[in-house]
């Protein structure tokens, strides 16, 4: 093993922050989610929309990434890319994902597994009008997960498309742009307790019924 200044095997947290039972379940997955990322909100966490994005390409070989959740509702999750991205390739090849909101600092967190289908274009069209201009001319001048020469190369690319729509009020969405959304068919909410027995309750869809499961730790 390598040598660390920092001793790995006896660092650890006692969860107890919280807890979760079924009395204080919502009623819905969505219903839940949205009571905890309230909370999350109130409480400050950085960024938390943030989710860990889980795919497999179709040789099954995974990846994951962190990327911003834009929506959620009984639908599913909702987040936002290039269609030519590594991840939306793994996306289109086997219509599967799963995301994690890692809320550490409320030492909770939320899995959502499911199939995944691309949103509308009106969808994507109401999230692209709200996005900074800056982001709007970055997703045009990114080949998103594409090799590049360096850095300057990337800016060179961003002046090209600055210099493209210098004249437009608004910038158009790109053609190879737009939204995924996560079609749960699990969620888990993680709540952290003592001695590692923390509380783990799971909404299963099977066909159009919710069924609520307690895990194990």
């Amino acid at each position: 093993m390598s040598e660390t200044n920092v001793a790995l095997p006896s660092m650890r947290v006692s969860y107890e922050a919280g807890a979760l039972d079924e009395t204080s379940l919502a009623g819905t997955w969505h219903e839940q989610l949205q009571r905890w990322f309230d909370e999350a909100v109130e409480a400050e966490v950085t960024e938390p929309n943030a989710m860990v994005l889980a795919t497999a390409d179709a040789e099954g070989v995974p990846s994951s990434r962190t990327v911003l959740c834009k929506a959620f509702d009984e639908r599913g999750v909702v987040f936002f890319t290039n269609y030519t991205s590594a991840k939306s390739h793994d996306l289109t090849a086997t219509r599967m994902a799963a995301a994690t909101f890692p809320w550490l600092a409320m030492q909770r967190q939320v899995n959502v597994r499911g199939t995944v289908e691309k949103v509308p274009g009106d969808e994507t069209a109401e999230y692209w009008a709200v996005r900074p201009r800056g982001s709007q001319l970055g997703a045009w001048a990114s080949a998103q997960s594409k090799v590049v020469s360096g850095r300057p190369a990337l800016q060179s690319a961003l002046n090209g498309i600055e210099r493209r729509f210098a004249d437009n009020e608004k910038v158009p969405v790109p053609p190879h742009w737009g939204g995924w959304r996560i079609r749960p068919e699990v969620v888990e909410f993680w709540q952290g307790r003592p001695d590692r027995m923390h509380d783990r309750l799971r909404f299963r869809r099977t066909d159009d019924l919710w069924t609520v499961e307690r895990l194990a730790p």
